[in-house]
Protein backbone atom coordinates (compact mmCIF):
# COMPACT_ATOMS: atom_id res chain seq x y z
CA UNK A 1 0.00 0.00 0.00
CA UNK A 2 1.28 3.45 -0.86
CA UNK A 3 2.12 5.59 2.12
CA UNK A 4 0.07 8.33 0.48
CA UNK A 5 -3.10 6.21 0.29
CA UNK A 6 -5.56 6.88 3.14
CA UNK A 7 -6.01 3.91 5.48
CA UNK A 8 -9.35 2.14 5.64
CA UNK A 9 -11.93 4.00 7.66
CA UNK A 10 -12.34 1.09 10.07
CA UNK A 11 -8.67 1.18 10.91
CA UNK A 12 -8.79 4.94 11.34
CA UNK A 13 -11.58 4.63 13.86
CA UNK A 14 -9.82 1.82 15.64
CA UNK A 15 -6.58 3.75 15.99
CA UNK A 16 -8.36 6.85 17.24
CA UNK A 17 -10.39 4.88 19.74
CA UNK A 18 -7.29 3.11 20.92
CA UNK A 19 -5.46 6.42 21.32
CA UNK A 20 -8.29 8.01 23.26
CA UNK A 21 -9.33 5.04 25.36
CA UNK A 22 -7.36 6.10 28.40
CA UNK A 23 -5.05 3.16 28.85
CA UNK A 24 -4.12 2.25 32.39
CA UNK A 25 -0.63 3.64 31.98
CA UNK A 26 0.04 6.66 29.78
CA UNK A 27 2.68 6.22 27.11
CA UNK A 28 5.65 8.58 27.38
CA UNK A 29 6.09 10.74 24.28
CA UNK A 30 8.67 13.50 23.75
CA UNK A 31 8.36 16.13 21.03
CA UNK A 32 11.18 18.60 20.46
CA UNK A 33 10.38 21.96 18.89
CA UNK A 34 12.69 23.93 16.61
CA UNK A 35 13.04 27.03 18.81
CA UNK A 36 12.30 28.50 22.20
CA UNK A 37 8.66 28.34 23.28
CA UNK A 38 6.55 30.82 21.33
CA UNK A 39 3.09 31.34 19.85
CA UNK A 40 4.14 29.34 16.79
CA UNK A 41 4.17 26.32 19.14
CA UNK A 42 0.85 27.22 20.72
CA UNK A 43 -1.04 24.07 19.79
CA UNK A 44 1.31 21.82 21.71
CA UNK A 45 1.33 23.97 24.83
CA UNK A 46 -2.45 24.38 24.70
CA UNK A 47 -2.91 20.61 24.47
CA UNK A 48 -0.58 20.16 27.42
CA UNK A 49 -2.27 22.88 29.46
CA UNK A 50 -5.77 21.55 28.89
CA UNK A 51 -5.01 17.89 29.50
CA UNK A 52 -5.62 16.78 25.91
CA UNK A 53 -2.55 14.56 25.83
CA UNK A 54 -3.52 12.91 29.10
CA UNK A 55 -6.98 12.21 27.72
CA UNK A 56 -5.31 10.68 24.67
CA UNK A 57 -3.34 8.26 26.84
CA UNK A 58 -0.03 10.07 26.55
CA UNK A 59 2.47 11.57 28.96
CA UNK A 60 3.90 14.24 26.66
CA UNK A 61 7.09 16.19 27.24
CA UNK A 62 7.77 19.23 25.05
CA UNK A 63 11.46 20.01 24.75
CA UNK A 64 12.60 23.33 23.36
CA UNK A 65 15.08 23.60 20.53
CA UNK A 66 17.24 26.63 19.87
CA UNK A 67 19.94 28.07 17.61
CA UNK A 68 22.62 25.62 18.73
CA UNK A 69 20.40 22.54 19.07
CA UNK A 70 20.55 19.77 16.46
CA UNK A 71 17.10 18.33 17.03
CA UNK A 72 17.41 15.55 14.45
CA UNK A 73 20.66 14.38 16.00
CA UNK A 74 19.00 14.33 19.43
CA UNK A 75 16.05 12.38 18.06
CA UNK A 76 18.37 9.87 16.40
CA UNK A 77 20.07 9.52 19.78
CA UNK A 78 16.78 8.64 21.48
CA UNK A 79 16.20 11.95 23.25
CA UNK A 80 12.96 12.68 21.39
CA UNK A 81 10.32 10.59 19.68
CA UNK A 82 9.54 13.19 17.02
CA UNK A 83 10.80 16.69 16.23
CA UNK A 84 9.49 19.87 14.69
CA UNK A 85 11.19 20.44 11.37
CA UNK A 86 11.45 24.04 10.25
CA UNK A 87 9.97 22.91 6.93
CA UNK A 88 9.31 19.76 4.99
CA UNK A 89 12.03 20.91 2.56
CA UNK A 90 14.56 20.69 5.39
CA UNK A 91 13.38 17.21 6.29
CA UNK A 92 13.58 16.01 2.68
CA UNK A 93 17.21 17.10 2.62
CA UNK A 94 17.84 15.44 5.97
CA UNK A 95 16.48 12.20 4.56
CA UNK A 96 18.73 12.58 1.52
CA UNK A 97 21.72 12.98 3.84
CA UNK A 98 21.18 9.44 5.10
CA UNK A 99 19.05 9.97 8.21
CA UNK A 100 15.84 7.91 7.88
CA UNK A 101 13.38 10.60 8.93
CA UNK A 102 9.73 10.59 7.91
CA UNK A 103 7.39 13.60 8.03
CA UNK A 104 3.87 12.70 9.19
CA UNK A 105 2.19 16.12 9.63
CA UNK A 106 2.78 19.87 9.42
CA UNK A 107 1.15 22.38 11.73
CA UNK A 108 1.66 25.35 9.43
CA UNK A 109 0.14 25.12 5.97
CA UNK A 110 2.27 28.07 4.87
CA UNK A 111 5.91 28.62 5.67
CA UNK A 112 6.10 31.95 7.58
CA UNK A 113 9.50 32.68 6.01
CA UNK A 114 9.71 36.15 4.47
CA UNK A 115 11.95 39.10 3.76
CA UNK A 116 11.41 42.28 5.71
CA UNK A 117 12.22 45.43 3.74
CA UNK A 118 12.26 49.17 4.13
CA UNK A 119 9.32 51.20 2.87
CA UNK A 120 10.66 51.74 -0.64
CA UNK A 121 10.59 48.01 -1.38
CA UNK A 122 7.07 46.71 -1.93
CA UNK A 123 7.84 43.81 -4.30
CA UNK A 124 10.57 41.21 -4.66
CA UNK A 125 11.41 42.85 -7.99
CA UNK A 126 12.43 45.98 -6.07
CA UNK A 127 15.25 44.10 -4.32
CA UNK A 128 17.71 44.35 -7.20
CA UNK A 129 20.77 46.20 -5.97
CA UNK A 130 19.77 45.92 -2.31
CA UNK A 131 21.79 44.22 0.42
CA UNK A 132 19.96 41.09 1.56
CA UNK A 133 20.77 39.57 4.95
CA UNK A 134 20.17 35.81 4.97
CA UNK A 135 21.20 32.87 7.11
CA UNK A 136 23.28 29.94 5.96
CA UNK A 137 20.24 27.69 5.61
CA UNK A 138 18.76 30.00 2.96
CA UNK A 139 21.21 28.69 0.39
CA UNK A 140 19.61 25.24 0.71
CA UNK A 141 15.99 26.32 0.28
CA UNK A 142 14.63 29.74 -0.65
CA UNK A 143 17.66 31.69 -1.91
CA UNK A 144 18.17 29.78 -5.21
CA UNK A 145 14.44 30.24 -5.87
CA UNK A 146 14.54 33.99 -5.19
CA UNK A 147 17.59 34.41 -7.41
CA UNK A 148 16.05 32.51 -10.31
CA UNK A 149 12.60 34.08 -10.04
CA UNK A 150 13.53 37.69 -9.35
CA UNK A 151 16.99 38.12 -10.84
CA UNK A 152 18.84 38.49 -7.53
CA UNK A 153 22.53 37.63 -7.16
CA UNK A 154 24.87 36.13 -4.59
CA UNK A 155 26.77 39.43 -4.59
CA UNK A 156 23.79 40.98 -2.78
CA UNK A 157 23.76 38.44 0.04
CA UNK A 158 25.28 39.10 3.45
CA UNK A 159 25.12 36.97 6.64
CA UNK A 160 22.09 37.33 8.88
CA UNK A 161 23.05 37.04 12.55
CA UNK A 162 19.58 36.97 14.17
CA UNK A 163 19.96 40.65 15.00
CA UNK A 164 17.75 43.36 13.49
CA UNK A 165 20.24 46.20 14.07
CA UNK A 166 22.09 45.87 10.74
CA UNK A 167 18.75 46.10 8.92
CA UNK A 168 17.64 49.11 10.93
CA UNK A 169 20.96 50.87 10.37
CA UNK A 170 21.00 50.35 6.59
CA UNK A 171 18.09 51.76 4.59
CA UNK A 172 19.35 49.82 1.58
CA UNK A 173 19.07 46.44 3.31
CA UNK A 174 16.47 43.70 3.54
CA UNK A 175 16.64 40.72 5.87
CA UNK A 176 15.11 37.30 6.32
CA UNK A 177 12.25 37.10 8.79
CA UNK A 178 9.36 35.05 10.06
CA UNK A 179 6.18 37.06 9.63
CA UNK A 180 5.33 36.30 13.27
CA UNK A 181 8.62 37.43 14.81
CA UNK A 182 11.13 39.90 13.34
CA UNK A 183 8.47 42.38 12.15
CA UNK A 184 7.45 42.79 15.77
CA UNK A 185 11.01 43.67 16.80
CA UNK A 186 11.35 46.13 13.93
CA UNK A 187 8.02 47.70 14.81
CA UNK A 188 9.11 48.05 18.44
CA UNK A 189 12.24 49.83 17.22
CA UNK A 190 10.03 52.43 15.53
CA UNK A 191 11.01 51.53 11.97
CA UNK A 192 8.39 51.30 9.24
CA UNK A 193 8.85 48.25 7.06
CA UNK A 194 7.17 45.92 4.60
CA UNK A 195 7.01 42.14 4.80
CA UNK A 196 7.19 39.96 1.67
CA UNK A 197 6.01 36.45 2.51
CA UNK A 198 7.37 33.70 0.27
CA UNK A 199 4.23 31.56 0.45
CA UNK A 200 2.25 34.32 -1.26
CA UNK A 201 4.51 34.01 -4.30
CA UNK A 202 4.69 30.29 -4.96
CA UNK A 203 7.02 28.97 -2.28
CA UNK A 204 5.56 25.50 -1.62
CA UNK A 205 6.90 24.51 1.80
CA UNK A 206 4.96 23.35 4.81
CA UNK A 207 6.39 24.44 8.16
CA UNK A 208 6.54 23.22 11.75
CA UNK A 209 6.44 19.58 10.82
CA UNK A 210 6.04 16.48 12.93
CA UNK A 211 8.98 14.39 11.79
CA UNK A 212 10.00 11.06 13.31
CA UNK A 213 12.48 8.30 12.68
CA UNK A 214 11.17 5.70 10.25
CA UNK A 215 11.43 3.00 12.90
CA UNK A 216 9.38 5.09 15.34
CA UNK A 217 6.57 5.49 12.81
CA UNK A 218 6.52 1.74 12.29
CA UNK A 219 6.53 0.86 15.99
CA UNK A 220 4.57 3.70 17.59
CA UNK A 221 1.86 4.56 15.07
CA UNK A 222 -0.83 4.49 17.76
CA UNK A 223 1.01 6.95 19.99
CA UNK A 224 1.89 9.26 17.09
CA UNK A 225 -1.74 9.23 15.99
CA UNK A 226 -2.86 10.15 19.50
CA UNK A 227 -0.29 12.95 19.63
CA UNK A 228 -1.42 14.35 16.28
CA UNK A 229 -5.10 14.28 17.19
CA UNK A 230 -4.58 15.94 20.59
CA UNK A 231 -2.24 18.58 19.14
CA UNK A 232 -4.62 19.39 16.29
CA UNK A 233 -7.35 19.94 18.86
CA UNK A 234 -4.87 22.02 20.86
CA UNK A 235 -4.30 24.25 17.85
CA UNK A 236 -8.02 24.70 17.34
CA UNK A 237 -8.43 25.76 20.96
CA UNK A 238 -5.30 27.94 20.99
CA UNK A 239 -6.48 29.98 18.01
CA UNK A 240 -9.81 30.53 19.78
CA UNK A 241 -8.48 31.33 23.28
CA UNK A 242 -4.69 31.17 23.78
CA UNK A 243 -4.58 31.95 27.50
CA UNK A 244 -3.92 28.39 28.80
CA UNK A 245 -1.21 27.72 26.21
CA UNK A 246 0.40 31.12 26.66
CA UNK A 247 0.74 30.55 30.40
CA UNK A 248 2.86 27.46 29.74
CA UNK A 249 4.79 29.15 26.94
CA UNK A 250 5.80 31.96 29.30
CA UNK A 251 6.75 29.45 31.96
CA UNK A 252 9.01 27.62 29.51
CA UNK A 253 10.37 30.83 27.98
CA UNK A 254 10.29 33.67 30.54
CA UNK A 255 11.84 36.08 28.03
CA UNK A 256 8.75 36.18 25.84
CA UNK A 257 6.21 38.92 26.49
CA UNK A 258 2.44 39.05 26.28
CA UNK A 259 2.80 41.67 23.57
CA UNK A 260 5.02 39.43 21.45
CA UNK A 261 2.63 36.50 21.89
CA UNK A 262 -0.32 38.67 20.89
CA UNK A 263 1.49 39.98 17.81
CA UNK A 264 2.48 36.50 16.67
CA UNK A 265 -0.99 35.08 17.17
CA UNK A 266 -2.56 38.00 15.31
CA UNK A 267 -0.30 37.35 12.33
CA UNK A 268 -1.04 33.63 12.44
CA UNK A 269 -4.77 34.33 12.40
CA UNK A 270 -4.47 37.01 9.72
CA UNK A 271 -2.49 34.81 7.34
CA UNK A 272 -4.25 31.58 8.40
CA UNK A 273 -0.95 29.77 8.80
CA UNK A 274 -2.60 26.84 10.58
CA UNK A 275 -6.06 26.79 9.03
CA UNK A 276 -5.73 27.71 5.35
CA UNK A 277 -5.57 25.58 2.24
CA UNK A 278 -6.18 21.86 2.65
CA UNK A 279 -6.47 22.19 6.43
CA UNK A 280 -9.84 23.87 5.98
CA UNK A 281 -11.36 20.68 4.55
CA UNK A 282 -8.95 17.91 5.58
CA UNK A 283 -8.02 18.99 9.08
CA UNK A 284 -5.31 20.79 11.02
CA UNK A 285 -1.84 19.38 10.40
CA UNK A 286 -2.70 17.80 7.08
CA UNK A 287 -0.22 17.15 4.30
CA UNK A 288 -1.43 16.17 0.85
CA UNK A 289 0.32 14.06 -1.73
CA UNK A 290 0.19 16.93 -4.23
CA UNK A 291 1.87 19.38 -1.82
CA UNK A 292 4.49 16.84 -0.77
CA UNK A 293 5.32 16.24 -4.42
CA UNK A 294 5.48 20.00 -5.03
CA UNK A 295 8.06 20.40 -2.25
CA UNK A 296 10.10 17.53 -3.63
CA UNK A 297 9.93 18.88 -7.19
CA UNK A 298 10.89 22.35 -5.96
CA UNK A 299 14.13 21.11 -4.42
CA UNK A 300 14.94 19.04 -7.49
CA UNK A 301 14.28 21.95 -9.84
CA UNK A 302 16.75 24.20 -8.05
CA UNK A 303 19.42 21.55 -7.66
CA UNK A 304 18.93 21.18 -3.92
CA UNK A 305 18.04 17.48 -3.74
CA UNK A 306 19.70 14.35 -5.13
CA UNK A 307 16.87 12.16 -6.41
CA UNK A 308 19.09 9.10 -6.14
CA UNK A 309 19.27 9.62 -2.37
CA UNK A 310 15.58 10.07 -1.52
CA UNK A 311 12.19 9.34 -3.03
CA UNK A 312 9.17 11.41 -2.08
CA UNK A 313 7.14 8.38 -0.92
CA UNK A 314 9.88 7.44 1.56
CA UNK A 315 10.14 10.90 3.11
CA UNK A 316 6.44 11.31 3.99
CA UNK A 317 3.87 9.02 5.60
CA UNK A 318 0.49 10.72 5.37
CA UNK A 319 -1.74 7.96 6.68
CA UNK A 320 -1.91 9.04 10.31
CA UNK A 321 -2.68 12.72 9.78
CA UNK A 322 -5.19 11.98 7.02
CA UNK A 323 -7.07 9.75 9.47
CA UNK A 324 -7.46 12.49 12.11
CA UNK A 325 -9.53 15.17 10.37
CA UNK A 326 -9.75 17.82 13.13
CA UNK A 327 -11.29 20.73 11.23
CA UNK A 328 -10.47 24.33 12.23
Amino acid sequence: MSKFRPVLSGLCIGMAACALSGAAQAADFTYMTNWYAQAEHGGMYQALAQGLYEKAGLNVTIKMGGPQVNTVQMMAGGQADCVMGSSDLQMLQTRASGVPVVTVAAWLQKDPQALITHEDVTRFEDLKGKTILIGGGAYRNYWPWLKAKYGLTDAQARPYTFNIQPFIADSNAAQQAYITSEPYAVQKAGVKANVLMFADHGYPAYASTVTCMEDTVAKRAKDISAFLRATAEGWKRYLADPAPGNALIKKANPNITDEQLAFSLARMRETQLVTSGDAATQGIGTITQARAQASYDFLVRYGLLDTSKVKVNDAYDLRLVQAIHVLP
